[in-house]
């Protein structure tokens, strides 16, 4: 919001703040009652009426959603008690981005959100205990409950998978032999890298717990003989990635981690590349977006680092990782901004010499 506004814009404008989370759950309530879909699929418009009559929903439940509907933009109401979709609500209802963004806010953050103060406070993730006992996300990712675990998967996968076709075509463009995939997750690149180049050997990264849900998807693509899985907590700096590797790949990791912590990893990387090694940072740098939509989004995601993932990670600003990945002793050789259908930017990365 860039425009002056007056003191009664600016009153309303923080009156959406004041109630954002009871109009969020109104927006919940009206997609799982099936109420926005009805709506939807009567294009030119239905009644109020017709709605309380096919849905099995009180005529109260139905005007207090539609009420807020109303004013969040979702849908349009007419003096002949009809109603009808917007484009916002269609969004809402269609659109991939805001569909993951909606179920990951609401079945892995919405809880823990009320620990922001004490997350920020302590440095730790303190709505994370709403899913369960760990220090960090990542030690539970595999057993989450639902439906929050299907929403996380969404939710990254969403966001990495648009940039995987533009990003081969960036890493093997030279010979490739050996890929570390760092903070390898669910394994999808590495079985990307496995379709792209039946050459390629793959060594997955790791904490145990994620190993455990790569090995078993490698073994059921039958991709043992090709993909080796190298447990490791990197932010035990004892523990060191090993040396061997054409490329060295990070997507959608150092995001997961603190300034602090990006350096010791990345130092840890070049104590194991050679010259000749290939360093890929892949990010959503949330000012290199080409809509605000995205921005938005993704300063979002850092408030869930903080409540829920690790308390004191973020997405971050291009030149700050650049910053971080020079002082770690790589330079920069490459820099792909916004790589095929994504929000995504690759920096590219060799040992100075």
């Amino acid at each position: 919001m860039k425009k002056e506004l007056s003191a009664i814009e600016a009153k309303y404008e923080a009156q959406k703040i004041a109630f954002g989370p009871m109009y969020f759950q109104s927006v919940i309530a009206l997609r799982d009652l099936g109420i926005l879909e009805f709506i939807n699929n009567h294009r030119k418009g239905v009644s109020i009426s017709t709605i309380i009559e096919k849905l099995d929903v009180s005529e109260y439940g139905v005007d207090l959603l539609i009420e807020a509907a109303e004013i969040l933009g979702v849908v349009e109401c007419f003096d002949e008690g009809k109603v009808k979709i917007t484009k916002v609500g269609f969004f809402l209802l269609k659109d991939e981005m805001t569909k993951v963004n909606v179920n990951f806010m609401n079945d892995v953050c919405y809880l823990g959100a009320k620990a922001m103060t004490d997350s920020i406070r302590n440095g730790k993730p303190e709505g994370l205990k709403v899913l369960g006992d760990w220090p960090t996300i990542y030690e539970g990712l595999s057993i989450l409950p639902e439906p929050a675990k299907k929403s996380w998967f969404d939710f990254d996968h969403y966001y990495s998978d648009g940039a995987f076709p533009s990003a081969l075509k960036i890493v093997f463009t030279k010979k490739t032999g050996t890929i570390f995939d760092v903070g390898g997750n669910t394994g999808k690149w590495s079985f990307a890298c496995c379709a792209h180049d039946p050459d390629v050997k793959i060594k997955i990264l790791d904490l145990p717990v994620q190993l455990r849900v790569a090995k078993q998807n490698a073994t059921e693509k039958g991709l043992l003989d090709r993909i080796e899985f190298y447990p490791i907590n990197l932010l035990d700096t004892e523990q060191k990635i090993p040396q061997g590797a054409d490329v060295i790949w990070m997507s959608q990791f150092l995001d997961c981690f603190s300034k602090e912590e990006i350096l010791s990893i990345l130092k840890n990387a070049y104590q194991a590349a050679s010259e000749e090694t290939r360093l890929f940072i892949l990010e959503p740098f949330f000012d290199n977006q080409d809509y605000p939509a995205a921005h938005f989004s993704l300063v979002a995601t850092s408030l869930y680092f903080t409540i829920m993932a690790n308390g004191n990670s973020k997405m971050y600003r291009i030149e700050v990782m650049k910053s971080l990945v020079r002082e770690a002793g790589f330079e920069v050789v490459e820099t792909y901004p916004l790589i095929g259908d994504s929000y995504h930017t690759i920096l590219e990365c060799k040992k100075k010499i």
